[in-house]
């Protein structure tokens, strides 16, 4: 069985996935979780036995260090963009700039949803990544996610308060906190429908849409109609389908 480890700003998930790509148990923890704290999660992972190598996609490249070093005392660790490249022809001025967590997340919906696609990750970013029909990665565009836009309302306003994000009751807040959350999920729904409209525009034929990331199952009703293809193990997937190519 495969370990695939997705390291992100905010989150660490683990999952393990058997030889057919199924998915048998996964967990999150904070990326900024102390060395102790990874050292106990992998302790537990490795306990139920069977992992053969463990692959990283990571975006924290402090992290995936100390990880690789726990992790290659019991396997083989392979990390994407080092060890693994995503075969995606990368369009990109600069392909180094392209975080591997959007490749490989690309790369596993064109493997499962076909192509054209876009994809859009509501992480610690929310980000939109195009494939082309031919399978080209294009680019996309990012901006700060949920969570991000909360903190900096706190963080630089004298009265907004911090706030946990959770989905709004309604559009017309009647309170500080309810019009914030109103602000951040109404608005990021019409962001990403608009994004995903004029992207589409430039894309023939009309692309997929592929919804994935942290903030996923509280966006969806807020984005939708314009995003029928929900898949949280997005980029857990891609790094099966390179573990097999």
């Amino acid at each position: 069985m495969l370990l695939a480890v997705d390291i992100g700003n905010t989150t660490i998930g683990f999952a393990v996935l058997n030889n057919s790509g199924r998915i048998k148990s996964s967990v999150v923890i904070d990326t900024d979780s102390k060395t102790g704290r990874i050292k106990a999660v992998v302790a537990k992972i490795l306990k139920a036995g069977g992992l053969k190598r463990a692959i990283i996609c990571s975006v924290v490249p402090r992290v995936s260090k100390v990880l690789e070093n726990i992790l290659k005392k019991s396997m083989p660790v392979d990390i994407i963009g080092r060890d693994i490249f995503v075969p995606v022809r990368n369009r990109y001025k600069n392909p180094k700039q392209v975080g591997q967590d959007r490749l490989v997340g690309a790369f596993g919906a064109m493997k499962i949803y076909g192509r054209p696609l876009i994809v859009v990750d509501l992480g610690t970013a929310v980000t939109f990544d195009v494939i082309s029909p031919k399978g080209e990665y294009l680019g996309g565009a990012i901006v700060p996610g949920l969570r991000l836009s909360a903190e900096s309302l706190f963080l630089k306003t004298a009265l907004l308060p911090h706030i946990e994000i959770a989905a709004p009751r309604r559009i017309i807040g009647r309170t500080t906190r309810e019009s914030i959350l109103s602000g951040l999920f109404y608005g990021y729904g019409s962001l990403c429908r608009g994004f995903i409209d004029l992207i589409s525009r430039q894309i023939n034929p009309k692309p997929k849409v592929v919804m994935t990331g942290g903030h996923t199952r509280l966006m969806k009703k807020f984005v939708s109609p314009k995003i029928r293809i929900i898949d949280e193990d997005l980029v857990f997937k891609g790094i099966y389908f390179l573990s097999r190519s």
